[in-house]
Protein backbone atom coordinates (compact mmCIF):
# COMPACT_ATOMS: atom_id res chain seq x y z
CA UNK A 1 0.00 0.00 0.00
CA UNK A 2 0.91 3.55 -0.89
CA UNK A 3 0.30 4.59 2.68
CA UNK A 4 3.22 2.70 4.09
CA UNK A 5 5.32 3.63 1.48
CA UNK A 6 4.87 6.94 2.23
CA UNK A 7 5.00 6.92 6.38
CA UNK A 8 8.42 7.59 8.17
CA UNK A 9 9.31 10.09 6.33
CA UNK A 10 11.47 11.37 8.81
CA UNK A 11 13.70 43.21 5.32
CA UNK A 12 12.48 45.40 7.46
CA UNK A 13 11.16 49.15 5.71
CA UNK A 14 7.57 49.42 6.28
CA UNK A 15 7.01 46.71 8.21
CA UNK A 16 4.64 48.19 10.57
CA UNK A 17 2.18 48.12 7.59
CA UNK A 18 1.98 44.27 7.73
CA UNK A 19 1.73 44.34 11.84
CA UNK A 20 4.98 42.58 11.94
CA UNK A 21 7.09 43.06 14.85
CA UNK A 22 10.89 43.19 14.56
CA UNK A 23 13.28 40.21 15.18
CA UNK A 24 15.32 39.89 18.28
CA UNK A 25 18.06 39.49 17.58
CA UNK A 26 18.18 38.76 14.03
CA UNK A 27 19.18 41.76 11.61
CA UNK A 28 16.99 42.77 9.08
CA UNK A 29 17.60 41.47 5.47
CA UNK A 30 17.66 43.99 3.20
CA UNK A 31 15.63 43.08 -0.06
CA UNK A 32 15.36 45.67 -2.75
CA UNK A 33 12.64 47.98 -2.79
CA UNK A 34 14.11 50.80 -4.97
CA UNK A 35 11.53 51.91 -7.95
CA UNK A 36 12.08 49.77 -11.19
CA UNK A 37 14.64 50.77 -13.86
CA UNK A 38 12.48 51.40 -17.55
CA UNK A 39 13.85 48.35 -19.66
CA UNK A 40 14.42 48.26 -23.35
CA UNK A 41 11.11 48.56 -25.17
CA UNK A 42 11.02 45.28 -27.08
CA UNK A 43 11.31 43.11 -23.42
CA UNK A 44 8.86 45.43 -22.31
CA UNK A 45 6.15 44.93 -24.78
CA UNK A 46 6.98 40.76 -24.01
CA UNK A 47 7.17 41.35 -20.05
CA UNK A 48 4.24 43.25 -20.03
CA UNK A 49 1.79 40.70 -22.04
CA UNK A 50 -0.80 38.55 -20.42
CA UNK A 51 -3.08 36.07 -22.14
CA UNK A 52 -5.46 38.89 -23.06
CA UNK A 53 -2.57 39.90 -25.26
CA UNK A 54 -1.05 36.78 -26.15
CA UNK A 55 -4.12 34.85 -27.45
CA UNK A 56 -4.25 32.52 -24.43
CA UNK A 57 -7.84 32.15 -22.80
CA UNK A 58 -7.36 33.06 -19.32
CA UNK A 59 -8.02 30.21 -16.43
CA UNK A 60 -11.30 29.65 -15.24
CA UNK A 61 -11.68 31.14 -12.36
CA UNK A 62 -12.25 28.85 -9.14
CA UNK A 63 -12.12 29.13 -5.31
CA UNK A 64 -9.38 27.40 -4.17
CA UNK A 65 -9.14 25.57 -1.12
CA UNK A 66 -5.73 27.27 0.01
CA UNK A 67 -7.32 30.27 -0.29
CA UNK A 68 -8.87 30.54 2.89
CA UNK A 69 -6.08 29.63 4.65
CA UNK A 70 -4.19 32.72 3.49
CA UNK A 71 -6.51 35.19 5.23
CA UNK A 72 -4.63 34.92 8.35
CA UNK A 73 -1.18 36.06 6.75
CA UNK A 74 -2.56 37.92 4.44
CA UNK A 75 -0.92 41.40 5.58
CA UNK A 76 2.47 39.85 5.34
CA UNK A 77 1.74 38.01 2.04
CA UNK A 78 0.84 41.45 0.49
CA UNK A 79 4.48 42.79 1.40
CA UNK A 80 5.79 39.25 -0.15
CA UNK A 81 4.00 40.20 -2.78
CA UNK A 82 5.02 43.53 -3.59
CA UNK A 83 8.75 42.82 -2.26
CA UNK A 84 9.18 39.82 -5.18
CA UNK A 85 7.78 42.28 -7.68
CA UNK A 86 10.63 44.73 -6.54
CA UNK A 87 13.71 42.18 -6.71
CA UNK A 88 13.25 43.06 -10.94
CA UNK A 89 14.92 46.29 -10.34
CA UNK A 90 17.79 44.58 -8.43
CA UNK A 91 19.16 43.18 -11.80
CA UNK A 92 21.01 44.44 -14.87
CA UNK A 93 18.76 46.81 -16.95
CA UNK A 94 19.01 44.56 -19.92
CA UNK A 95 17.61 41.61 -18.28
CA UNK A 96 15.23 43.11 -16.12
CA UNK A 97 12.56 42.80 -18.30
CA UNK A 98 12.73 39.19 -18.67
CA UNK A 99 12.73 39.14 -14.71
CA UNK A 100 9.36 40.88 -14.24
CA UNK A 101 8.02 38.37 -16.51
CA UNK A 102 9.50 35.60 -14.85
CA UNK A 103 8.04 36.77 -11.12
CA UNK A 104 5.36 38.16 -12.66
CA UNK A 105 2.74 35.06 -12.30
CA UNK A 106 0.86 34.75 -9.36
CA UNK A 107 0.81 31.18 -7.65
CA UNK A 108 -0.24 29.72 -4.46
CA UNK A 109 2.76 30.61 -2.94
CA UNK A 110 2.44 27.35 -0.61
CA UNK A 111 5.96 28.11 0.67
CA UNK A 112 5.88 31.40 2.11
CA UNK A 113 2.74 30.72 3.36
CA UNK A 114 4.31 27.67 5.24
CA UNK A 115 7.17 29.94 6.21
CA UNK A 116 5.15 32.40 7.62
CA UNK A 117 2.10 30.27 9.65
CA UNK A 118 5.35 28.22 10.85
CA UNK A 119 6.75 31.92 12.13
CA UNK A 120 3.25 32.45 13.51
CA UNK A 121 3.00 29.61 15.18
CA UNK A 122 5.91 29.36 17.32
CA UNK A 123 6.24 33.09 18.47
CA UNK A 124 5.28 36.68 16.61
CA UNK A 125 5.74 37.20 12.43
CA UNK A 126 8.72 39.42 11.88
CA UNK A 127 10.31 40.93 9.13
CA UNK A 128 12.72 38.00 9.16
CA UNK A 129 10.02 35.72 8.22
CA UNK A 130 8.80 37.91 5.08
CA UNK A 131 12.39 37.66 4.06
CA UNK A 132 12.37 34.16 4.06
CA UNK A 133 9.22 33.89 2.55
CA UNK A 134 10.33 36.18 -0.13
CA UNK A 135 13.63 34.36 -0.57
CA UNK A 136 11.93 30.82 -0.83
CA UNK A 137 9.18 31.92 -3.22
CA UNK A 138 12.43 33.21 -5.61
CA UNK A 139 13.80 30.00 -5.78
CA UNK A 140 10.95 28.19 -6.09
CA UNK A 141 10.31 30.42 -9.21
CA UNK A 142 13.75 29.76 -10.83
CA UNK A 143 13.23 25.92 -10.40
CA UNK A 144 10.00 26.57 -12.04
CA UNK A 145 11.74 28.65 -15.44
CA UNK A 146 14.15 25.01 -15.08
CA UNK A 147 11.64 22.45 -14.98
CA UNK A 148 9.68 24.82 -17.79
CA UNK A 149 12.75 23.67 -19.92
CA UNK A 150 13.40 20.27 -19.18
CA UNK A 151 9.63 19.53 -19.93
CA UNK A 152 9.42 22.03 -22.99
CA UNK A 153 6.23 23.66 -21.36
CA UNK A 154 4.90 26.11 -23.35
CA UNK A 155 2.11 27.59 -20.59
CA UNK A 156 2.75 28.86 -16.69
CA UNK A 157 0.38 30.54 -14.44
CA UNK A 158 -1.85 31.03 -18.33
CA UNK A 159 0.70 32.45 -20.26
CA UNK A 160 3.74 31.14 -22.48
CA UNK A 161 6.86 29.73 -20.57
CA UNK A 162 9.80 32.15 -20.48
CA UNK A 163 11.14 28.88 -22.96
CA UNK A 164 8.18 29.17 -25.22
CA UNK A 165 8.89 33.10 -25.86
CA UNK A 166 12.33 33.63 -25.57
CA UNK A 167 13.98 30.03 -26.01
CA UNK A 168 16.26 27.35 -23.24
CA UNK A 169 19.42 29.17 -23.21
CA UNK A 170 17.91 32.27 -22.00
CA UNK A 171 15.69 30.80 -19.71
CA UNK A 172 18.19 28.48 -18.17
CA UNK A 173 20.46 31.74 -17.21
CA UNK A 174 17.27 33.44 -15.77
CA UNK A 175 16.85 30.50 -13.79
CA UNK A 176 20.40 30.46 -12.64
CA UNK A 177 19.96 33.99 -12.13
CA UNK A 178 17.13 33.76 -9.62
CA UNK A 179 18.67 31.49 -7.96
CA UNK A 180 21.69 33.08 -7.21
CA UNK A 181 19.48 36.61 -6.17
CA UNK A 182 17.80 34.21 -4.11
CA UNK A 183 20.94 33.16 -2.50
CA UNK A 184 22.71 36.06 -2.10
CA UNK A 185 19.53 37.69 -0.36
CA UNK A 186 19.55 34.64 1.98
CA UNK A 187 23.40 36.11 3.50
CA UNK A 188 22.17 38.73 4.66
CA UNK A 189 20.32 36.72 7.68
CA UNK A 190 22.65 37.48 11.27
CA UNK A 191 22.16 33.76 12.10
CA UNK A 192 24.33 32.14 9.17
CA UNK A 193 23.24 28.78 9.61
CA UNK A 194 19.33 30.07 8.46
CA UNK A 195 21.35 30.85 4.92
CA UNK A 196 23.30 27.44 5.24
CA UNK A 197 19.55 25.74 5.21
CA UNK A 198 18.39 28.00 2.18
CA UNK A 199 21.62 26.92 -0.07
CA UNK A 200 21.01 22.78 1.56
CA UNK A 201 17.57 22.87 0.51
CA UNK A 202 18.38 24.55 -3.69
CA UNK A 203 20.85 21.65 -3.70
CA UNK A 204 18.35 18.95 -2.70
CA UNK A 205 16.01 20.80 -5.64
CA UNK A 206 18.42 20.28 -8.00
CA UNK A 207 19.88 17.18 -7.04
CA UNK A 208 16.19 15.48 -6.93
CA UNK A 209 15.50 17.03 -10.24
CA UNK A 210 19.11 15.31 -11.95
CA UNK A 211 17.82 12.12 -10.58
CA UNK A 212 14.82 12.35 -11.99
CA UNK A 213 16.40 13.44 -15.54
CA UNK A 214 18.23 10.15 -15.12
CA UNK A 215 15.83 7.66 -14.18
CA UNK A 216 13.50 8.62 -17.45
CA UNK A 217 12.03 5.65 -18.83
CA UNK A 218 13.36 3.42 -16.08
CA UNK A 219 10.86 0.82 -15.90
CA UNK A 220 12.84 -0.59 -12.80
CA UNK A 221 12.20 2.73 -10.92
CA UNK A 222 10.29 1.76 -7.63
CA UNK A 223 7.84 3.90 -5.40
CA UNK A 224 10.75 4.27 -3.04
CA UNK A 225 12.72 5.61 -5.29
CA UNK A 226 9.95 8.22 -6.63
CA UNK A 227 9.33 9.32 -2.63
CA UNK A 228 12.87 9.97 -2.55
CA UNK A 229 12.84 11.79 -5.48
CA UNK A 230 10.08 13.79 -4.56
CA UNK A 231 11.13 14.81 -0.99
CA UNK A 232 14.45 16.12 -2.93
CA UNK A 233 13.16 18.01 -5.30
CA UNK A 234 9.62 19.62 -3.39
CA UNK A 235 9.81 18.75 0.08
CA UNK A 236 13.13 19.95 0.65
CA UNK A 237 11.74 23.78 0.12
CA UNK A 238 8.93 23.17 2.41
CA UNK A 239 10.42 21.50 4.65
CA UNK A 240 13.09 24.47 4.81
CA UNK A 241 10.59 26.86 4.77
CA UNK A 242 8.53 25.36 7.87
CA UNK A 243 12.21 24.74 9.59
CA UNK A 244 13.45 28.51 9.09
CA UNK A 245 10.42 29.94 10.40
CA UNK A 246 10.65 28.47 13.64
CA UNK A 247 14.36 29.17 13.65
CA UNK A 248 13.71 32.53 13.17
CA UNK A 249 11.32 33.05 16.02
CA UNK A 250 13.72 31.26 18.01
CA UNK A 251 11.83 28.00 18.76
CA UNK A 252 12.68 25.39 20.36
CA UNK A 253 15.27 22.72 18.62
CA UNK A 254 12.85 20.03 18.95
CA UNK A 255 9.50 22.33 18.11
CA UNK A 256 12.55 23.71 14.75
CA UNK A 257 12.47 19.67 13.60
CA UNK A 258 8.71 18.93 13.97
CA UNK A 259 7.81 21.50 11.82
CA UNK A 260 10.69 20.45 9.45
CA UNK A 261 9.35 17.24 9.49
CA UNK A 262 5.71 18.76 8.96
CA UNK A 263 7.19 20.91 6.12
CA UNK A 264 8.95 17.82 4.59
CA UNK A 265 5.66 15.74 4.21
CA UNK A 266 3.47 18.33 3.20
CA UNK A 267 5.61 19.47 0.59
CA UNK A 268 6.06 15.37 -0.71
CA UNK A 269 2.47 15.41 -0.66
CA UNK A 270 1.74 18.24 -2.74
CA UNK A 271 4.05 17.13 -4.99
CA UNK A 272 2.07 13.73 -5.52
CA UNK A 273 -1.00 16.25 -5.78
CA UNK A 274 1.03 17.90 -8.46
CA UNK A 275 1.56 14.85 -10.51
CA UNK A 276 -1.64 13.60 -10.24
CA UNK A 277 -3.68 16.70 -11.82
CA UNK A 278 -0.95 16.55 -14.72
CA UNK A 279 -3.11 12.99 -15.44
CA UNK A 280 -6.16 14.45 -14.53
CA UNK A 281 -5.78 18.09 -14.40
CA UNK A 282 -7.29 20.28 -17.26
CA UNK A 283 -4.77 23.32 -18.86
CA UNK A 284 -7.50 25.42 -19.07
CA UNK A 285 -8.03 25.56 -15.10
CA UNK A 286 -5.18 24.92 -13.96
CA UNK A 287 -3.52 27.34 -16.48
CA UNK A 288 -0.18 25.57 -17.42
CA UNK A 289 1.09 22.43 -19.83
CA UNK A 290 0.13 19.25 -18.73
CA UNK A 291 0.49 15.96 -19.47
CA UNK A 292 4.33 16.39 -19.54
CA UNK A 293 5.42 13.24 -17.14
CA UNK A 294 4.76 11.01 -19.18
CA UNK A 295 5.76 12.26 -22.54
CA UNK A 296 8.90 13.24 -20.71
CA UNK A 297 9.06 9.63 -19.04
CA UNK A 298 9.18 10.53 -15.78
CA UNK A 299 6.83 7.76 -13.96
CA UNK A 300 5.12 9.39 -10.95
CA UNK A 301 3.08 7.70 -8.29
CA UNK A 302 -0.07 6.65 -10.47
CA UNK A 303 2.37 5.10 -13.28
CA UNK A 304 4.55 3.27 -10.82
CA UNK A 305 1.43 1.88 -8.60
CA UNK A 306 -0.54 1.01 -12.14
CA UNK A 307 2.76 -0.77 -13.26
CA UNK A 308 3.55 -2.67 -9.96
CA UNK A 309 0.33 -4.26 -10.67
CA UNK A 310 0.02 -4.55 -14.45
CA UNK A 311 0.73 -7.76 -16.38
CA UNK A 312 3.27 -8.02 -18.43
CA UNK A 313 1.13 -7.58 -21.47
CA UNK A 314 -0.08 -4.44 -19.95
CA UNK A 315 3.58 -3.05 -19.17
CA UNK A 316 4.56 -3.95 -22.50
CA UNK A 317 1.85 -1.88 -23.91
CA UNK A 318 1.88 1.07 -21.73
CA UNK A 319 5.92 0.71 -22.58
CA UNK A 320 4.88 0.85 -26.16
CA UNK A 321 2.68 3.69 -25.84
CA UNK A 322 4.89 6.29 -24.32
CA UNK A 323 8.10 5.30 -26.28
CA UNK A 324 5.75 5.91 -29.29
CA UNK A 325 4.23 9.06 -28.17
CA UNK A 326 0.50 7.63 -27.75
CA UNK A 327 0.61 8.89 -23.89
CA UNK A 328 -3.13 10.26 -23.71
CA UNK A 329 -3.61 6.54 -24.09
CA UNK A 330 -1.91 5.86 -21.14
CA UNK A 331 -3.25 8.44 -19.70
CA UNK A 332 -7.12 7.37 -20.17
CA UNK A 333 -5.84 3.68 -19.07
CA UNK A 334 -4.59 5.33 -15.77
CA UNK A 335 -8.43 7.42 -15.42
CA UNK A 336 -10.28 4.59 -15.81
CA UNK A 337 -10.96 1.43 -14.30
CA UNK A 338 -8.23 -0.45 -16.51
CA UNK A 339 -6.09 1.25 -14.48
CA UNK A 340 -6.82 -0.99 -11.35
CA UNK A 341 -7.48 1.95 -9.03
CA UNK A 342 -3.54 3.66 -9.40
CA UNK A 343 -4.86 7.20 -9.56
CA UNK A 344 -7.49 7.09 -6.44
CA UNK A 345 -4.77 4.52 -4.14
CA UNK A 346 -2.34 8.21 -5.11
CA UNK A 347 -4.61 10.44 -3.87
CA UNK A 348 -5.20 8.43 -1.05
CA UNK A 349 -1.46 7.95 -0.23
CA UNK A 350 -1.05 12.02 -0.50
CA UNK A 351 -4.09 12.51 1.98
CA UNK A 352 -2.97 9.91 4.27
CA UNK A 353 0.72 11.69 4.44
CA UNK A 354 -0.66 15.43 5.04
CA UNK A 355 -2.71 13.38 7.68
CA UNK A 356 0.39 12.22 9.09
CA UNK A 357 1.99 15.84 8.80
CA UNK A 358 -1.10 16.78 10.86
CA UNK A 359 -0.41 14.42 13.79
CA UNK A 360 2.70 15.31 13.79
CA UNK A 361 1.98 18.79 15.31
CA UNK A 362 -0.70 18.18 17.58
CA UNK A 363 1.72 18.29 20.33
CA UNK A 364 2.72 22.04 19.94
CA UNK A 365 0.90 24.56 21.64
CA UNK A 366 -1.95 25.54 20.04
CA UNK A 367 -2.35 29.68 18.64
CA UNK A 368 -3.96 30.56 15.26
CA UNK A 369 -1.08 29.85 13.51
CA UNK A 370 -0.62 26.26 14.08
CA UNK A 371 -4.31 25.90 13.62
CA UNK A 372 -3.45 27.91 10.48
CA UNK A 373 -0.93 25.16 9.83
CA UNK A 374 -3.68 22.29 10.16
CA UNK A 375 -5.85 24.33 7.99
CA UNK A 376 -3.58 24.19 4.82
CA UNK A 377 -3.34 20.52 5.37
CA UNK A 378 -7.14 20.17 5.32
CA UNK A 379 -6.98 22.62 2.38
CA UNK A 380 -4.95 20.38 0.72
CA UNK A 381 -6.71 17.35 1.01
CA UNK A 382 -9.78 18.64 -0.24
CA UNK A 383 -7.69 19.70 -3.20
CA UNK A 384 -6.85 15.76 -3.59
CA UNK A 385 -10.66 15.47 -3.16
CA UNK A 386 -11.01 16.75 -6.27
CA UNK A 387 -9.29 15.24 -8.55
CA UNK A 388 -11.02 11.77 -7.53
CA UNK A 389 -12.65 10.84 -11.26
Amino acid sequence: MVAKAVKGFGLAAKTARAGCALPRKSKRVVLTTREARRYSALVEVFARSGPSRTGIAAPVTEVNPVARVTTLVQPQLDLVEARISQQAAAFDQAIEGYVTYAIGGRGKRLRPLMALLAGGATGQINSGHVDLAVIVELIHLATLVHEDVIDEAERRRAQPTINARWGNSLSVLLGDCLFAHALNLSTSFDNSEISRAIARAASEICSGEMIQTQRRFDLKLSVQDYLRIVKMKTGSLFAAAAELGATISEADSAVIAILKDFGMRVGTAYQIYDDCLDIVGNERTTGKTLGTDLRKGKFTLPMLIFLRSASEFERERCSSFILDGRCEEVTEILKNRLGNGALDESITGGSDLIREAQTSIESLPSNAHLEGLFALGDALREMFEQLRT
